[in-house]
């Protein structure tokens, strides 16, 4: 029988799917759950040493003979001091070893218990990875708990090897073994690179074969990738793909982009069938909050992720696979490893979002950011502020030779103006900015110096306030509680653009829309910078937001 304790069963379970057999134990309480639920473990093989300090020393000898890791655990407090010096040998002899510390709870820290102090990251930079293990009381308790698990021990071998640290908070009592089984957990690979001497990869293309539900979702990337035709007609029919305007021209073929009003019109009949069995991401952030409830809800059996740099990156809770290696030079890959044969998923994809009608709002943001990106010459550089911006964007086909740009590291709303403007000074190209009110007044010291051209061409969506708080669900506003939540304002650019230089054209409707449009989108040269700002109201923005997305139910 094993410990009742959910990240202890996940600990235990995920050692043995990676493979460290060998356990040093060292005497405790606290860590007497987990010392009982190994030893009762017929996959390990124990060494009970006392003194904590001797003791992984010892773990560092058996993980010599033979090139294995090995882990030594100990209870909490200077216990777990014991263990730097083997721990800084480890680091330096490039040993894969795993100090397992038991901990009390967080909230007792510092607080004159027994036997406490700051267990996580205690041995800093010595370590490959340190995590702390959460207490599981929910699902996504346990799914964190379980990637943190993997993280560390993946990176025992990851780019040379070497020591990584999990720390166990555990809760009293701690003397229930109640459990019969360990759990069936979720076990995350790494491949570094798709070569025989990394690991057997045989299997992985077996897999990519046997799925017929596959899907690729694209997400930021700043470079414009063409793929040569060969790989394009190899690759394209076998998957389905999803990108938005930040992705840029970074798959084999024509996207799905319309991908977040299909999940919210479609039904769950429908959606049930547009699930994948095997999802492929590369590149960065997703801006469809819908997209990763979908795959959150209705998950892959497998999800591999392919990035240069091999982190974790768990974005829709059902990583599986690790391919450390560039995107495209894996997808040139494999396209000749794919079997010749078709597949329904992506003609499920494409007829129920071929006849989604693209929006046609009354004057309002939508409306403004519609007519720019339906009049945008090309080629040109669009820049995305955050928030409603960069996803009213969405509701739009873009036009061909159009590069995006989006802060979407941290999606916050500071240097978006900023970011822009320095890409504009190194461009040849028009660069057009759409941005909102306070994004603008929050950055518009980026104006305050001498580095823009002609080239830059800004489109400031001003209706007095931050209106995604307008929209957002659930969020109901009292006047008094409104003006702090929301960032109500009555400022204009214009004296601020005209003494900066910039061509300036106000709109307040229709009919100066389409005049000013005409104006700020043409391609011909003008001797100054362009600022156009739209002013609406926002309550009847989200209203004909709303509007839309009722028509779409229908």
């Amino acid at each position: 029988m094993y410990s009742d304790k959910k990240n202890i069963l996940q600990l235990v379970a995920l050692l043995i799917e990676h493979n460290v057999k060998k356990i040093v134990l060292c005497p405790g309480s606290r860590n007497s759950p987990i010392v009982h639920t190994i030893a009762n473990h017929p996959f390990f093989s124990c060494y009970p040493v006392t003194d904590e300090r001797s003791a992984a020393f010892f773990a560092i000898g058996l993980a010599l003979h033979g090139g294995s890791p090995a882990a030594v655990c100990c209870t909490s407090g200077s216990a777990l001091l014991n263990i730097h010096p083997a721990v800084s040998e480890a680091f330096y002899q490039q040993v894969p070893l795993v100090v397992i510390s038991a901990d009390r709870p967080g909230a007792w820290i510092g607080q004159m218990d027994g036997q406490t102090l700051p267990q996580p990251g205690v041995f800093g930079s010595l370590v490959k990875k340190s995590v702390n293990l959460p207490e599981i009381h929910t699902d996504e308790d346990e799914w964190h708990c379980n990637r943190l698990i993997n993280e560390a021990l993946l990176e025992l071998n990851h780019h040379g090897k070497g020591p990584v640290h999990i720390n166990v908070p555990i809760s009293e009592p701690l003397f229930r073994f109640t459990t019969e089984e360990l759990p069936k957990v979720r076990v995350i690979t790494r491949y570094q690179g798709l070569n025989v001497y990394d690991r057997e990869y045989t299997g992985l293309i077996e897999r990519l074969n046997n799925y017929n539900r596959r899907m690729v979702v694209a997400g930021q990337m700043s470079l414009i990738y063409l793929f040569e035709k060969k790989y394009s007609k190899l690759l394209y029919k076998h998957f389905v793909w999803l990108t938005e305007h930040t992705g840029n021209k970074t798959v084999p073929g024509i996207p799905v982009k319309n991908f977040d009003a299909a999940l919210y019109a479609l039904p769950e009949e429908k959606l049930e069938k547009m699930a994948p069995d095997l999802l492929i991401t590369y590149g960065g952030h997703i801006v469809s909050k819908r997209l990763k409830q979908f795959l959150r809800k209705h998950p892959p059996r497998e999800h591999w992720h392919v990035s240069l740099d091999g982190e974790v990156t768990d974005l829709y809770g059902s990583l599986t696979t690790v391919i450390e290696m560039d995107p495209f030079e894996f997808l040139e890959k494999i396209a000749y490893l794919l079997e010749n044969r078709t597949t329904e998923f992506p003609r499920v994809w494409e007829n129920n979002t071929r006849d989604l009608p693209q929006p046609e709002f009354a004057y309002s943001e939508m409306a403004a950011i519609g007519a720019l990106i339906k009049s945008l010459p090309t080629p040109a550089a669009l820049h995305l502020g955050n928030s409603s911006t960069v996803r009213y964007a969405q509701l739009y086909t873009l036009p061909e030779e159009v590069e995006v740009c989006c802060n979407r590291g941290t999606s916050g709303i500071e240097g978006s103006l900023s970011t822009a403007i320095g890409y504009s000074v190194c461009s040849d190209k028009l660069n057009f900015v759409v941005i909102g009110d306070l994004s603008f007044f929050y950055d518009m010291n980026a104006l305050w110096n001498t580095n823009f051209g002609c080239n830059l061409r800004i489109l400031l969506l001003n209706n007095g306030g931050g209106e995604i708080f307008q929209a957002l669900p659930g969020l109901k506003m009292e006047d008094k509680t409104h003006r702090f939540v929301t960032a109500t304002h009555k400022t204009s650019a214009k004296g601020w653009a005209e003494e900066r230089g910039f061509s300036y054209l106000p709109v307040h409707n229709d009919g100066e829309l389409t005049d000013a449009m005409a104006v700020f989108t043409q391609s011909a040269p003008h001797n100054q910078p362009m600022l156009m700002e739209v002013f609406t109201d926002a309550a009847e923005d989200v209203r004909l937001l709303k509007e839309y997305y009722h028509q779409l139910k229908k």
